[in-house]
């Protein structure tokens, strides 16, 4: 009998796994991950970047999170050797109707108690000299990591602290009791205390097992990048991205250095046909029949019909992607920019139609449910795995310290 039953390997999976053995030394833990390795998904194919929080809601999860998230990533990099580069952003207006929305934008990074600062346009020539803009945003605290080698590195704790790694494992079905949860996998069956779903793609399929009712499906996105030329990668300093469209979703295509020292432009966004579909050709009729068949789709899609033309445009047209590149930095032309991985988002979405806008933490008989943890739960890691730690039920916390023996120092 485990403690806990963590299913998901990816960044938000292993924080919970890092958090809970630092918070109950001694206690039985093991991961569960159907993939071969860890952060083989969202975490895996994000663009690496270490979010300030500016765009969020003031006092929501994602705002707070990311906020401490952000200076608790940089000092677990330090720590761990893991790196990093904190090389600031700036959000760039190009034309005059996004001058009252930068400003929008700027107040709100100031409620979310941020250092940013609004710079004209000859200040962002200065530091960014190719791109095109009226004035912008510039947030220092931004920057890029490898997420990857964060994520191997809370494996490693996990393990040094006594807990249980099992990767290919796929979960099959849950029951769950009041004091206990049966999991049925491919390789056996796994007994715990308390389960805590970080799946991803995949949360609201594990949740619903366990006869959780969220009221929310995922639904995926895809998000496909070029990336710049080694010869044209100085034309990028700092993280750029435009002021985004309040009407739409989505952060817009921007420009983000690597920690490899590539530069990626993208995303666009499109409706992935398969929940892990990376490329045009990934189809899984379940996938898409669900989300076909799900009502809160079509209540967000009508809406958005017009500007989700222009990323499927923008998807089969590397002429439509450069022009949206180009507001930023003119001088780009087609043979500087090349196709590079994609990634998918794993987007909550109620009955309605409106996109859950926060992290959502769900509680059942002896389980936790992450069922929406998009971007920036990367940044946010360390801390949403801090805060479903502690919000582990006291009445669990009694038995697992009746049974678990302190160590004694010598």
């Amino acid at each position: 009998m485990y403690d806990f039953a963590i299913v998901g390997g990816g960044i938000v999976g292993l924080s919970t796994g890092m958090a809970l053995t630092k918070r109950y030394p001694g206690a039985k833990i093991i991961m569960i991950e159907k993939e071969k390795d860890w952060a083989r998904h969202q975490t895996g194919h994000n663009s690496g970047v270490i979010h300030s929080g500016i765009y969020y809601k003031p006092g929501s999860y994602k705002a707070r999170f990311a906020r401490e998230g952000n200076a608790a990533m940089v000092e677990f990099c330090k720590e761990h050797g893991i790196a990093y580069d904190v090389c600031g952003k700036v959000i760039v207006a190009t034309e005059p109707k996004e001058l009252p929305l930068l400003d929008n934008l700027y107040q709100r990074g100031l409620q979310n108690e941020l250092n940013v600062k609004k710079i004209d346009k000859e200040e962002l020539k200065e530091i960014e000299p190719h791109v095109a803009g009226l004035a912008a945003i510039r947030v220092p605290s931004c920057g890029i990591a490898d997420y990857k080698g964060v994520s191997r590195t809370f494996a490693r704790i996990i393990q040094e602290g006594g807990g249980e790694l099992r990767l290919g494992t796929k979960v099959e079905n849950i029951a769950e009791e009041a004091n206990k949860v049966t999991i049925e996998t491919n390789r056996g069956t796994i007994e715990a205390r308390f389960l805590i779903n970080c799946a991803g793609l995949h949360s609201d399929r594990v949740a619903k097992m366990t006869g959780m009712k969220t009221g929310m499906k995922i639904v995926p996105f895809r998000g496909e990048y070029y990336e710049l030329v080694p010869e044209k990668r100085h034309l990028v300093k700092h993280l750029i991205y435009p002021v985004p469209n309040p009407d739409f979703p989505f952060l817009g295509v921007h420009f983000t250095r690597m920690i490899n020292g590539e530069v990626h432009a993208g995303p666009n966004a499109v409706l992935a046909f398969k929940r892990e579909g990376y490329t045009k050709k990934d189809i899984d009729i379940k996938d898409v029949f669900e989300v076909l068949t799900y009502s809160g789709f079509w209540k967000m899609a009508m809406p958005n019909m017009k500007e989700g033309m222009k990323e499927m445009v923008r998807s089969f047209s590397k002429q439509a992607f450069l022009h949206s590149l180009q507001r930023l930095i003119p001088e780009l032309t087609e043979k500087d920019i090349v196709p590079t991985h994609a990634g998918v988002r794993a987007q909550a979405l109620m009955h309605d139609g409106s996109m859950v806008d926060d992290f959502a933490i769900f509680s059942g008989k002896s389980s936790m449910h992450v069922c929406n943890a998009p971007s920036p739960a990367a940044t946010a890691s360390i801390k949403i795995g801090e805060e479903i730690a502690n919000r582990v039920p006291e009445s669990l916390e009694s038995r697992i310290k009746a049974h678990v023996v302190p160590a004694v120092s010598v």
